[in-house]
């Protein structure tokens, strides 16, 4: 039986600072837990972080616009420029001009890179499937929601 002065959820009786806080650093520890599988794999072959970003945007957009990924990571075109060629010099990443406007250059996997890039986000599909899995549907919805209210799409 639930002992009455023991609350449910240890949070609710943490004073709104201390909640916000408490917040804060489980969203850093979180957020370090879920990239450090996927950036061993890139240190391997001495990528990093902004690398597996590309990756995932392009093979979630194949024909992405070198113009439409620096909007969807919000990056400028100097940051951009020295990940994304490595990237195209690894074979990992194509960049050909677009049908429609030869000036567009558009971006898609190769082979190669679309083997990598299911291998990293693999890993956090799983992690992410084991905790929405151990925490249940509620708290899976509510992630979700949070996470658009967040970044500002919901």
């Amino acid at each position: 039986m639930l002992d009455p002065k023991v609350p449910a959820d240890p949070v609710s009786a943490l004073p709104r600072g201390a909640a916000l806080r408490l917040a804060i650093e489980q969203l850093y520890f979180g957020y370090r837990a879920f990239t450090a599988p996927p950036d061993r794999i890139l240190g391997q072959r001495g990528l990093g972080r902004v690398h597996h970003r590309i990756l995932y945007f392009v093979g979630r957009n194949p024909q992405l616009s070198v113009n439409d990924l620096l909007d969807t990571l919000g990056v400028s075109k100097q940051a951009l420029n020295a990940p994304l060629r490595q990237l195209v010099e690894m074979r990992l990443v194509a960049m050909d001009p677009a049908a429609h406007d030869r000036r567009v250059r558009q971006l898609s996997l190769t082979a190669a890179g679309a083997k990598l890039e299911a291998r990293l986000t693999g890993t956090q599909t799983k992690q992410l499937q084991a905790v929405f899995d151990q925490a249940g549907a509620g708290a899976e919805a509510g992630w979700h929601r949070v996470m658009r209210i967040l970044s500002g799409q919901g």
